[in-house]
């Protein structure tokens, strides 16, 4: 019998990404607390995949075993967004369905309740397409957005991405019913990408808006 030898997926560097306010890390035991409270918020139940309730054994599984595996599998990178100052959780940027010969991937994020209104999904996804294009040499960044979803559009629009079009009915949001209970509903995605060349000029713009802008890797 004949036997076809797979090669394995390139993989992401086991990295950590600094900005002057926040720094992006692979996710530690110690953020399980946190990251109970954010994934449990009305808003991210709403607009992400995530269980509900989301308890202790989710968040234990999220950190020692499926974010890190997002990375040893070559399908993307896990990186949980902290404050610089003070070390708490703040967000998440997933680097996702990675397509290594076209170097395209996707892009999500979600920032915790106690964080919004910082700025702090926009210099945080921002870092991270500076990083995956001029160190990964990467050529494209994709982003997908529920069509009522309005904050995370905002973050997209902020960073220079271009809309190129409608998922119709391609995603299954939730809502919360009368009786503190959650639905589903299907949605459209809008998408949204980024290339190289679309950052040019974007971080100096963002700086004079009062973003703090990207300083490091490693």
């Amino acid at each position: 019998m004949e036997r076809h030898m797979t090669t394995p997926l390139p993989v992401f560097p086991d990295i950590s990404i600094s900005t002057d306010r926040l720094v992006l890390r692979p996710f530690e035991d110690a953020d399980g607390p946190a990251l109970i409270e954010m994934m449990n918020d009305e808003q991210v139940v709403a607009w992400t995949a995530v269980p509900h309730p989301y308890t202790a054994r989710d968040a234990e599984d999220w950190v020692r075993h499926l974010a890190p595996r997002e990375r040893t599998e070559g399908r993307g990178i896990v990186l949980a967004v902290t404050e610089f100052l003070t070390q708490r959780l703040v967000g998440i940027v997933h680097l996702q369905n990675t397509n290594w010969r076209t170097l395209a991937t996707e892009v999500g994020y979600v920032v915790a309740p106690w964080a919004r209104g910082e700025g702090y999904a926009t210099e945080a996804v921002l870092a991270a397409a500076q990083w995956l294009f001029r160190d990964q040499r990467f050529e494209r960044l994709e982003l997908r957005t529920a069509a009522d979803n309005t904050a995370s559009q905002q973050v997209a629009q902020k960073i220079g991405c271009i809309s190129e079009g409608v998922l119709r009915n391609a995603w299954i949001a939730r809502t919360q019913t009368e009786d503190g209970g959650w639905a589903d509903i299907r949605t459209d995605l809008i998408v949204w990408s980024l290339l190289p060349e679309d950052l040019d000029g974007v971080a100096d713009q963002l700086a004079d808006a009062g973003y703090a802008s990207f300083t490091d890797w490693n």
